[in-house]
């Protein structure tokens, strides 16, 4: 460990943080207030798409039709995605001549992207062509990321607004929000970005793979394609799907420590604006900030914890050279430092980007990543998904809190009853009743086993982390496993739906359920959900929840194989 290594995360830090006020409110004007930049060159754009999908521009909906909605866009984007994988042999852009892809590989990649995982079980450079990648992939990171966004809101409107005239209960329109979202904060944000990246070297063409002659006398093929526009919306919408089977550790992608910086940034940039957005629907940014702060607090925890752990010698390693950190699986030109943070951010919001491999991490290295999976998604978050994740907790803390007085708790002035915490704790048992029911399933079955590339404790941990990373839509793996069997396709493909719409569902009917509750005045008893004592409640909430759920599965993986390794047992 250095002092260079710790500035890089306390830099990386301090910039989003500087960011976070002034993205939130941006957030805030374009999607809850009618001030939206260039109305005379986006608004006819947004009034067109919005006539498109047939809907009137002040047109509401009640939690059940915004439900509605937001599966039959994923089932037509699922079949879409499927489709243009399948049909990809027929289509343009293929000056490679790849073949159409394998029906459970389609659907692994469809049930991926539409759920905002971007897990891979395929080598993008030999597997998709420039069409697959632009129209099934780069689209899909874009209408995701803008869905999960829109979820957010249809919650913290929920939570803000008042019962409407005549008894109505409406969360806003889900074809509004996704055109908002794609069209005034992913698009343009996205093209600066790509343009940037293009800057400094990330590749953009259609060109033909190119084959070359290495100075050893070796024969190469460079794989090329539109890399930089798929980049910019791959970190931007905490999507992580990499235009190449290597990710953000490719040159091609992720060619310096500069781009290595600002995709950090983007991974967080909109997560963390979203809080803010929050507090300015509440009427308090403090409500707002704190749920930040939390946010703060666990990240800065792992991100120490994953630096002091990568910092030490790989144990299988350590007899046969000498080591200044565990460098296994990184890329030399970012170092321990920069892919210890990588890999807690990309975790914590559940992008599941990766420049360094994450099976080559030491145990408990590779510890942060699943511990930060398993608390939920609330680190913040995936776009739209770590602020109603960290909600959702935030209403099992007031309810928490309300217990410890005798009374019935209220947030933001609404009652939290019984149907609300049946809702809640629906929400927060989905989560692992899936990770661990398919864990435990592929680790008994020859199915699931024949994949392992390690025995014992690591091999555990392979199994876990492919659902975690599924269920929690973040996509990054343990890299010895190979996933690309009918098996592992079908199961992981089912794992990232339930993940994704088993419980947003949940989120929007506890939307709809408080959306129509009178607020109460703040009395007494009220217990302040703006302060250090609500952040510190909210956080201790989080980690039991996550540990009393996942610990024992844990202390059989990577907990036990630091402890073997320090005894000299590798695996």
């Amino acid at each position: 460990m250095t002092l260079i290594g710790w500035s890089q995360t306390l830099l990386f830090f301090a910039l989003v943080l500087a960011l976070t006020k002034p993205v939130g409110a941006y957030l805030f004007r374009v999607l809850e207030t009618d001030a939206r930049p260039l109305p005379r060159v986006l608004g006819p754009v947004e009034r067109g798409l919005l006539r498109l999908c047939g809907v009137a521009r002040e047109e509401e909906q009640t939690w059940g039709q915004y439900t509605a909605s937001l599966l039959a866009f994923s089932l037509f984007s699922v079949l879409g995605v499927y489709a243009v994988q399948r049909l990809q042999h027929l289509l343009p852009f293929n000056p490679q001549g790849l073949p159409a892809v394998g029906p459970e590989l389609a659907f692994n990649t469809a049930a991926s992207f539409t759920s905002n995982t971007n897990w891979q079980s395929y080598a993008g450079e030999s597997t998709m062509s420039y069409a697959t990648q632009m129209l099934g992939m780069t689209w899909q990171n874009f209408t995701s990321a803008a869905a999960g966004l829109g979820v957010a809101l249809a919650l913290a409107r929920g939570l803000t607004r008042r019962p409407g005239p005549e008894g109505r209960k409406t969360l806003g329109n889900f074809w509004g929000d996704l055109v908002r979202a794609t069209l005034y904060v992913l698009l343009p944000l996205s093209v600066v970005a790509a343009l940037f990246f293009v800057s400094q070297g990330v590749i953009q063409n259609l060109a033909p793979y190119h084959g070359v002659t290495t100075l050893e006398g070796a024969k190469q093929t460079l794989a090329f394609g539109p890399v930089a526009s798929q980049e910019a919306i791959k970190m931007l919408g905490t999507n992580g799907g990499g235009f190449f089977n290597a990710n953000s550790a490719h040159p091609f992608e992720n060619p310096t420590p500069l781009t290595n910086l600002v995709q950090l940034l983007l991974i967080f940039v909109l997560p963390a604006g979203l809080t803010y957005t929050y507090g300015k629907m509440t009427g308090d940014t403090k409500q707002g900030w704190a749920l930040f702060a939390a946010m703060s607090v666990l990240f800065l925890v792992g991100a120490a914890a994953s630096y002091a752990a990568e910092s030490q010698p790989n144990p299988a390693l350590a007899a046969a050279v000498a080591q200044d950190g565990n460098l296994e699986g990184k890329e030399t030109r970012f170092g321990v430092a920069a892919s210890s943070l990588f890999a807690t951010v990309t975790t914590d919001a559940s992008c599941g980007a990766v420049n360094a491999m994450h099976d080559s991490f030491t145990a408990l290295g590779g510890l942060v990543p699943l511990v930060n999976m398993h608390l939920g998604e609330v680190i913040f978050g995936g776009v739209g998904a770590g602020l109603y994740g960290i909600l959702m907790m935030a209403v099992l803390a007031v309810f928490i809190a309300g217990l410890m007085v005798g009374r019935t708790p209220e947030f933001l002035g609404k009652k939290i009853e019984a149907r609300e915490m049946k809702l809640a704790m629906l929400y927060v048992l989905i989560f692992p009743l899936v990770i661990l029911g398919l864990s435990a399933v592929s680790a008994v079955i020859p199915q699931g086993t024949s994949s392992l590339n390690n025995a014992g404790p690591h091999g555990l941990s392979e199994i876990l982390y492919a659902f975690t990373s599924g269920v929690a839509n973040n996509g990054s793996a343990f890299a010895g496993l190979n996933a690309n069997t009918p098996f592992w396709n079908v199961s992981l493909g089912v794992s990232m739906l339930a993940g994704r719409f088993l419980m947003m569902v949940p989120v929007l009917a506890l939307a709809g359920s408080l959306v129509g509750k009178k607020v109460v005045a703040a009395g007494p008893g009220t217990f302040p959900t703006q302060g250090v004592l609500f952040t510190g409640l909210l956080v201790s909430v989080i980690l039991i929840v996550g540990a009393l759920t996942f610990f024992p599965a844990l202390s059989l993986g990577p907990i036990v194989e630091h402890f073997l390794g320090a005894a000299g047992k590798v695996y």
